[in-house]
């Protein structure tokens, strides 16, 4: 594989990483992957969050260093930055360091560090309303870093952030994608079940849905503090790959950038609900919002699935072109825009 000039060494900062699921920690492991193929050493440092974790560990050709944060709690910033003082030589080792969201985590060497080998990329959003804390922090880092990612164009009006590049990820393609659903009448939600998500709307709808649909089914994957909020539903943790949950569903029930991408390569019709403003612009400013069904209420949800029922063919015709589209987005091709955001520096 060619070797890049110049930058060889990366290093990330991010909170979650694995052993963890969700749509931060699988953009920081594809692209190290991608960027290990292209010959570059790739280190995370991130927090150990369960104390059973190794301080230190290679997964998959990635150096991981977690935290001792100690406690998760108001004071955890503190052994954060002790921890950054500490090893102050060996974080400006890097010929790059990138940040994922944590920006706070260098406050003690702002001074001290080479900004044109500090980058940024911003995840999401936090909470709805979202304090002006939040937006003069990602500001902060914004003026700070050398260059910036947005992951979503709805930031330039949430936060104020002006994105050197905008990106809604990568997927990688299954094996095979079934076009037929081993039921008809079923749906499938994976994800973290908080408020963000939307998982108590398609729990709504799932609700309304059974009514009209007695042999309706709604498989939920994933954990969070909202799983004790659903009764006769079948919760299950993240076991093997999402492929094998989604094709067993007709519909699929997601509305984060990731998840909807891997419905849509896994040939599957997405339903993606909103409930606030900046919800709403995260899905309708996508490129892809011609290729899913965007509501805003259980209400919406629930016609819209009855909606395709009855209309087979409208909804192979949604299908196949959200494929195509997905199809396309690699995570090579993001890791190939990280090269050009640090190269161009």
């Amino acid at each position: 594989m060619k070797k890049r000039a110049n930058t060889k060494k990366v290093l990330f900062l991010a909170r979650r990483f694995h052993p963890y699921i969700g749509g931060v920690e699988k953009h920081v492991h594809e692209i190290s992957k991608e960027l290990i193929k292209k010959g570059y050493e790739i280190t995370v440092i991130t927090e150990r969050i369960d104390k059973k974790l190794s301080e230190k560990e290679q997964y998959n050709g990635i150096n991981i260093i977690r935290l001792p944060i100690g406690e998760n709690n108001y004071y955890k910033k503190f052994f954060i930055w002790k921890w950054i003082i500490k090893n102050r030589k060996f974080i400006q080792s890097f010929d790059i360091i990138h940040v994922h969201d944590v920006f706070f985590w260098l406050y003690p060497l702002l001074i001290s560090l080479n900004r044109n080998k500090v980058f940024i990329t911003f995840h999401g959003y936090e909470s709805y309303p979202i304090p002006l804390k939040n937006k003069t922090i990602r500001k902060m880092a914004e003026e700070y870093c050398a260059k910036n990612i947005c992951v979503g164009d709805f930031m330039k009006k949430w936060y104020w952030v002006k994105p050197d590049i905008v990106t809604y990820g990568a997927v990688e393609k299954p094996e095979s994608a079934s076009k037929t659903a081993t039921k008809k009448h079923s749906a499938v939600f994976f994800g973290r079940l908080d408020s963000q998500t939307g998982i108590l709307m398609y729990y709504k709808a799932f609700l309304k849905l059974k009514r009209q649909y007695k042999d309706f089914s709604f498989e939920v994957i994933g954990e969070g503090e909202l799983s004790n909020k659903m009764k006769n539903v079948t919760i299950s943790p993240f076991k093997s790959a999402i492929a094998n949950y989604v094709q067993k569903s007709r519909f699929v029930f997601v509305s984060r950038y990731l998840s909807m991408l891997e419905a849509m390569l896994n040939k599957r019709l997405v339903i993606a609900v909103y409930d606030n403003p900046v919800k709403k612009d995260y899905l309708l400013n996508s490129p892809f919002k011609k290729y899913v069904e965007i509501c805003r209420s259980a209400e919406g949800i629930a016609r819209k699935v009855e909606y395709y029922i009855n209309n087979p063919d409208k909804e192979r015709e949604m299908v196949d072109k959200a494929y195509k589209w997905a199809k396309k987005q690699t995570w090579e091709g993001v890791a190939d825009t990280y090269l050009r955001l640090w190269e161009t520096n």
